[in-house]
């Protein structure tokens, strides 16, 4: 199947074998270059790696879309960043050059990208350790053959990446920067998406992170990993949280010893992020909205917020930013909808692509912080039903016409358009589960219960007739 000799591959087993575990890391003595392709790269990794590149192909991060079920229906669909749109960059269909920038391989460049060859594994991309190795972002997922400006006029350059150093890096636990070289920038930015994953995480403080500055733990700490299955679900591309992962695995579900037995009983009904993540975008902004129905005045002015942050670009439209945000609450029972293809909107309403299920009388649900991003993007009016719009690579950000836009971007994911379009307002939620502050910085009990009106909890929204702690009977756990 590959092409270097089986020799090589028999002798690295045997030695492999003879080392320590902890030797057996370093792969520098094995992965010497040339390399001509990041592809020969991959080749190398998988004479000793077979079944591992079979595992991670069967991986979220490979597929990108698994079959899930949707609450509320019978079939189950396949959801995931290949299939769903969302309120920032839309989608990826048509515009697979540029997300897939993203994507844990090579050449995902259209709908002929063959998920079957395991030469089209990206190895370095998670398991390199120097931090040089780049993708370009408009190249499918290839790093550049020769020194590249991105953006044009912005003076950042991207450069050929020394393949062979790179790979001879290779061995320890995936870094908080490779990461995040993708988790961190998703939505075309630092923190655009998250609000709770970015750069200022790869080396924070323990003020910022009390896991990742403070403990000096790592992403895998927390996700961990079996046969490149990792832990964890994000509501944007599931419908279900992992049932692996939470702040109990290592903390318990009675965790507190200064006053125990209130805020024990406050674990109950609220998760732990709640209190101990009181403010996101603490270090960088986040995008708050975005508004796709102000894109294409190349005569507008763009101004800068009190964080320096645009307020437009004439590709995708108007924004606003945030920085040190209280998050929205809401009750989440691991439960989400999620909008997909072709389901029915209301023109004249937010209509929600994915937000948490749970409420005050589901005793299997707690009240979790969210950040709630508001965009306004493109619908067709007769269908009623969002568009995928072709952006990238000849789309509207090279004409400009929405007219196109759409029609190129329903035909490619099998959608009708009607031939009139209209835009409508949406939203989604994102779980804050990062940027954890120490224990002093936690919340304390007059954040959320106080008879002044700038208390961070609605707690009619959140189904009671007032605040539990003055109002009787509204409690769900009593207390002393």
């Amino acid at each position: 199947m590959y092409t270097r000799t089986k020799i090589f591959t028999t002798t690295l087993l045997f030695l492999l074998t003879q080392l320590s575990p902890a030797m057996a890391e370093d792969h520098s003595e094995y992965l010497e270059g040339p390399f001509d392709s990041p592809h020969e790269v991959t080749e190398v990794c998988l004479e000793c790696h077979e079944e591992a590149g079979e595992a991670f192909m069967q991986s979220i991060h490979w597929t990108w879309g698994t079959k899930q079920d949707r609450p509320g229906q019978e079939d189950p669909a396949l959801i995931g960043k290949r299939t769903v749109l969302n309120n920032f960059c839309i989608g990826l269909e048509g515009n697979e050059p540029r997300c897939t920038s993203c994507h844990a391989g090579y050449g995902w460049k259209d709908a002929s990208f063959d998920f079957d060859d395991p030469l089209n594994i990206d190895c370095l991309v998670c398991h390199e350790s120097t931090g040089s190795y780049k993708k370009f972002p408009t190249s499918a997922g290839y790093p550049v053959e020769k020194e590249t400006e991105f953006p044009k006029g912005s003076g950042k350059m991207f450069t050929p990446p020394d393949l062979e150093k790179i790979a001879m890096s290779v061995g320890e636990a995936p870094t908080r920067q490779a990461c995040g070289s993708c988790h961190f920038y998703g939505g075309g930015g630092n923190n655009v998406k998250h609000g709770d994953l970015e750069a200022a995480l790869i080396n924070p403080s323990r003020e910022l992170d009390v896991h990742m500055g403070g403990a000096k733990m790592t992403c895998v700490d927390c996700h961990e990993t079996n046969d490149h299955d990792i832990a964890g679900k994000a509501m944007s591309v599931s419908t279900h949280s992992s049932t692996t992962l939470s702040c109990e695995s290592c903390h318990t579900e009675a965790p507190h010893k200064k006053y125990a037995y209130y805020l024990d009983k406050h674990a109950k009904s609220l998760a732990c992020q709640a209190c101990h993540i009181p403010e996101f975008a603490r270090a960088n902004p986040t995008k708050m909205s975005w508004d796709w129905s102000q894109a294409g005045d190349g005569k507008r002015e763009v101004n800068k917020d009190e964080n320096g942050m645009p307020d437009y670009n004439k590709k995708k439209g108007a924004f606003t930013w945030a920085k040190n945000v209280i998050p929205n609450y809401a009750w989440y029972n691991g439960n989400s909808e999620r909008m997909l293809l072709g389901d029915k909107i209301d023109l004249d309403k937010v209509n929600t692509i994915a937000g948490p299920l749970g409420n005050k009388a589901d005793n299997t649900a707690k009240i979790y912080p969210f950040k709630i991003h508001m965009g306004k993007q493109i619908a067709d009016k007769k269908h009623k039903y969002l568009l995928p719009t072709h952006l990238f690579g000849g789309g509207y950000w090279k004409h400009f016409d929405w007219e196109k836009a759409v029609s190129v971007g329903a035909e490619k994911s099998n959608l009708e358009y009607s031939g009139s379009y209209t835009f409508v307002e949406t939203e989604m939620y994102w779980e804050i589960d990062h940027m954890v502050a120490p224990k002093e910085d936690a919340l304390t009990c007059s954040a959320c219960h106080s008879h002044s009106k700038t208390k961070r909890m609605d707690w009619t929204s959140l189904g009671y007739e007032g605040d539990p702690r003055y109002t009787t009977g509204q409690a769900r756990e009593k207390m002393k």
